[in-house]
């Protein structure tokens, strides 16, 4: 009787393994044949749901500048109205904050490019005189320019008459530039509906943090055995020391070459030197290859005075930037996330042939944890 007894546990056994590895099988045919399907409900999903990812993003990088005040304002303090305004006081002082530092690199930049854009603007009618005479001097291009009916009868670059076979070129296509206007208002107006929400998000989110986290923790216990929510409330800490370091150690490194190349400008004599030193700091929050897209605008600012300095500009930009990719970067960044610097270059690399910009932001902190865990489960298997 006992082994009939074993036999049909065995049998119910074998069936119930039998059905769960029916139903995954067919899960993943199902998974498969309609991908297009399910890809283009997560798509749908993550769009519908973009203000409110965009919102726990902004609340989790405000929250590392609000713990700094939660820390200052009043933390011991047993006043009853002091305690119940911790949290709205130090959420406004974070943004306003955060406001500040971004009206500051605006106030910076945005003047001298204005006096750029308008010594560019200035700049154009010699410009064009010249390239007439050039035109002139050269009877190929001479000639290719009379074929388009150009010149006029004393020899001369008929600029009108090039001016007014763009305004009907551009009337002619009237039509789609309205509805490339048309696309553009409706994309203005989403992207700023959905940075209004998301800020209102991360202002509800950031109000009521401990009672969200409670709420979490509660719901995990009840779910979840005791020594697998240790281990899952251990892996998300990491991830989050990981990407607090980062976000500190990134901003960390931004001041700081920023700092070097306002020096650096100030030293060479060069003209823009506090504005391209803000841009160069700003952009370099893109990890590597940011300070570059600031010296493009630098660059061409600088040419406006100085074809030659704007040279000089880019040469010590590049030794800049090389200094900081191989000895500043990876020494700041690396060692708060506690990433050595070959590792950082290789996450920011894999990170950008990936997922662009986002993809260097992100692939940094993910690779610093994952480098963590495995370190500590290799040292505990070892000893």
């Amino acid at each position: 009787m006992s082994s009939l007894g074993e036999w049909r546990d065995k049998m119910k056994l074998d069936t119930r393994t039998c059905i769960r590895a029916g139903f995954t099988v067919a899960a993943v045919y199902l998974f498969i044949h309609y991908w297009s399907v399910i890809a283009g409900g997560i798509g749908l999903a993550l769009h519908a749901a973009s203000p409110l990812i965009l919102g726990f993003v902004v609340a989790y990088a405000v929250n590392i500048l609000m713990s700094v005040f939660e820390r200052v304002y009043f933390p011991h303090t047993h006043n009853r109205l002091l305690n119940k305004s911790r949290t709205i006081v130090c959420i406004l002082l974070s943004y306003l904050s955060l406001i500040g530092i971004i009206a500051l690199i605006i106030g910076l930049i945005l003047p001298e490019l204005t006096n750029c854009v308008k010594v560019l603007i200035a700049k154009i009618p010699p410009l064009m005189d010249q390239i007439s005479r050039m035109l002139q001097n050269n009877k190929e291009m001479s000639g290719v320019v009379k074929e388009f009916g150009t010149i006029t009868a004393n020899g001369n670059i008929d600029w009108q008459g090039i001016v007014t076979k763009a305004a009907d070129w551009m009337a002619g296509s009237l039509g789609g530039a309205m509805g490339l206007v048309g696309s553009v208002v409706s994309a203005t107006f989403s992207t700023t509906f959905n940075v209004i929400m998301s800020i209102i998000f991360s202002v509800y989110l950031l109000a009521g943090k401990k009672k969200i986290l409670s709420q979490i923790k509660r719901t995990a216990k009840a779910y979840i055995k005791n020594g697998l929510y240790e281990k899952i409330r251990y892996f998300f800490g990491v991830f989050n020391e990981s990407f607090h370091s980062f976000i500190v150690g990134q901003c960390l490194e931004a001041v700081i070459l920023g700092s070097l190349c306002a020096i650096g400008l100030l030293v060479l004599r060069m003209p823009y030197a506090g504005m391209i030193g803000a841009l160069i700091g700003f952009t370099a929050l893109i990890p590597v290859a940011g300070a570059y897209i600031g010296g493009a605008v630098g660059f061409l600012m600088i040419a406006t005075e100085s074809p030659v300095q704007a040279v000089v500009f880019v040469i010590f930009l590049v030794i800049l930037q090389q200094l900081e990719g191989q000895l500043i970067y990876p020494r700041v960044v690396g060692a708060s996330i506690g990433l050595p610097g070959i590792w950082v270059l290789a996450a920011v690399t894999v990170g950008g042939s990936v997922m662009g910009v986002s993809g260097m932001l992100l692939f940094v902190p993910l690779a610093s944890a994952v480098y963590r865990l495995l370190k500590e489960d290799v040292d505990k298997r070892t000893s």
